[in-house]
């Protein structure tokens, strides 16, 4: 059963307006389905590692001219050969819209290579699994309304509907189209796949890892450090390698889209804070894999289920931002006397705060993160925090944050 992606609006008028569109997201997130289903008459051409698929990477100008655009080309990162020569036929053509809409699932590559060549003339998205709003078939979304107007976001968030789902459920199943449609008791093996195919393939390709068995261990402990800061001296230490190594394998994650970094937020020079980034396994359905999580109802006893949470919340919000035409820039910031807050937006000159807090009771001393930056932040603009709960209806828990249901559409 075909889903509507919250993308797709914008993605048909990037194809309006731009010769080339790249549409890139980590395997298996559907960028093939939403291509085919939304372009369902043009030509269309999968390439592989393994094969090249009618010469392309050796005769790529030969390969295009028996695909004259428009067309779809799958799994760009295979045949890189190509993307100069779509330059060329691009180039003889500037002002048609529409020639090609390239996919591909290796930010090196892909973006790389696409947008050195392909300057003012390519757009890009990114495509991630079902947001809550695409597994209710809603077409709304809270964080936009937020953006927009906060001082009257209460009550409009008191109106709205709820997604109908059980939390640990959500998390444990992940979020790629395959784990939502499976039967529970398939989503073990289907992470299991994963996880190898992604390991033994795409990661291997990517970065040139020889030690495959040494990077899979890597990925499994990502997976247990998700929510927290990153320090590359003790992954390094944690594994047994270099930090060195430890940060170019993280950078192989996330160019493969299978990690996501928040950069510390030091709007505030006068104060010490913690500057380190702060990490999310991509997909919580694969960081419960990775954790030997047995099913929803043991992720509730889990240790990790807090982090777990706040990965799911960041990576709800970054599915939400990706279909607006403005994105916020994501943040965490933490002050050396330990308050923090999991995510800070900034779009517009405002800032917006979120906590993260897996209580269906939250008080106001949950809200000390957000005040104590919005106390050391009194010069900069700051909307009205936000801490993301299990409750079932929206309320102030302080008077300048307010407590929203986790799954709100």
């Amino acid at each position: 059963m075909y889903r509507h992606r919250i993308l797709s609006e914008r993605l048909q008028r990037l194809v309006e307006a731009f010769p080339v569109v790249v549409l890139s997201g980590a395997r298996q997130v559907g960028k093939t389905t939403l291509l085919r289903h939304l372009f369902p008459k043009l030509d269309y051409v999968v390439f592989d590692a393994s094969l090249d698929v009618e010469n392309a990477r050796r005769e790529p100008e030969l390969f295009l001219r028996n695909h004259p655009a428009p067309v779809i080309l799958d799994e760009i990162q295979y045949a890189p050969e190509v993307v100069a020569a779509i330059k060329r036929h691009v180039d003889r053509a500037p002002h048609r819209t529409g020639q090609y809409l390239v996919t591909g699932s290796q930010q090196w590559q892909v973006l790389r290579s696409v947008s050195e060549s392909l300057a003012g003339r390519a757009a890009f998205l990114d495509l991630y699994g079902f947001s809550l709003q695409e597994i209710a078939n809603s077409d709304t979304g809270w964080l936009s309304r937020w953006l927009e107007a906060p001082d009257a976001f209460f009550d409009w968030s008191r109106q709205a509907a709820l997604h109908e789902t059980n939390l640990p459920s959500w998390l444990w199943r992940g979020s790629l189209p395959r784990a939502i449609e499976i039967d529970e008791d398939l989503i073990p093996d289907f992470w299991a796949g994963y996880h190898r195919t992604y390991v033994e393939r795409d990661a291997r390709l990517a970065g040139g890892i020889e030690d495959w068995q040494d990077f899979g261990r890597f990925v499994r402990l990502m997976g247990a450090l998700t929510a927290q800061e990153i320090n590359y001296s003790q992954l390094g230490r944690e594994i047994g390698m270099t930090p060195q190594t430890a940060r170019r394998w993280l950078g192989i994650m996330e160019g493969t889209y299978q990690w996501f970094s928040l950069p510390a937020f030091s709007g505030n020079p006068a104060k010490r804070v913690s500057l380190r980034p702060k990490g999310h396994l991509a997909d919580t359905g694969l960081a419960c894999h990775h954790a030997q999580i047995s099913s929803p109802r043991a992720l509730t006893a889990h240790p990790l289920f807090g982090a777990l949470f706040e990965t799911g919340m960041v990576s709800e919000l970054i599915k939400q931002a990706s279909r607006l035409p403005t994105r916020p820039t994501f943040h965490h910031w933490r002050a050396a006397g330990g308050a923090e807050v999991d995510i800070l937006l900034e779009r517009d000159g405002m800032l917006y705060p979120l906590e993260v807090k897996l209580t269906a009771n939250p008080t106001r001393r949950m809200a000390k993160g957000i005040e104590a930056f919005q106390a050391a932040h009194a010069h900069l603009n700051c909307a009205p925090g936000v801490l993301l709960c299990p409750v079932e209806q929206t309320r102030w828990v302080s008077e300048n944050v307010l407590a929203i249901p986790w799954n709100l559409i």
